[in-house]
């Protein structure tokens, strides 16, 4: 069975002006990150791809390094699109994901609606499956759209409840059948 893990990257440097898309990982980030490039049990992992946002490929990366392959990016894994509101400092940004998985149809202020960012996430993680052919596969990308697929592969509404509880998580899931194996764990401990 081949398994595909679906990571999320961990901590990052918050600017509140540089656009999210190019915000890089923090130090702790980057910490987190290794300990679970050098520890996880992924098996034979035989690719590695990463949403195009910097977080994500610098996360990407790190693992890809630990198993010596290159990082593919895939235009398509990128974060619910939120360029209508900018960054929003944390308490309001955390209303506006409760409503982002509330109202999955809407475009709550804006933002990109969840059930088009999960469409999105499911068909570029499809596009990406249809051609592998190796063992296991890593996507690093984001929790919002994690969250979505995970909801997706489950079979169940999309909901905030499946969320990861922070930064720096996955879940795993068999290519063939897109069962989920488990869901989040935590790359490393905080």
């Amino acid at each position: 069975m081949s398994i595909a893990y679906f990571i999320t990257h961990p901590e990052v440097v918050v600017e509140a002006t540089t656009p999210v898309p190019q915000w890089h990982l923090s130090d702790k980030g980057v910490h987190r990150m290794r300990v679970f490039a050098s520890q996880a049990d992924l098996g034979n992992l035989s690719a590695v791809w990463a949403s195009p946002e910097t977080k994500a490929i610098e996360a990407a990366g790190i693992l890809a390094g630990r198993f010596g392959l290159p990082v593919h990016v895939h235009l398509e894994l990128h974060e619910n699109d939120r360029r209508a509101t900018g960054f929003l400092p944390p308490p309001e940004f955390d209303r506006m994901a409760d409503a982002f998985f509330a109202r999955p149809e809407e475009n709550v202020r804006g933002w990109e609606r969840a059930v088009d960012a999960q469409a999105r996430v499911a068909a570029a993680v499809d596009e990406i499956l249809k051609a592998f052919s190796g063992e296991n596969i890593a996507f690093v990308a984001h929790g919002g759209v994690g969250t979505l697929l995970l909801c997706k592969y489950l079979g169940v509404p999309i909901t905030r409840s499946a969320d990861q509880p922070f930064q720096g998580h996955f879940w795993a899931f068999d290519v063939t059948t897109r069962r989920v194996i488990h869901r989040w764990r935590e790359i490393a401990p905080r």
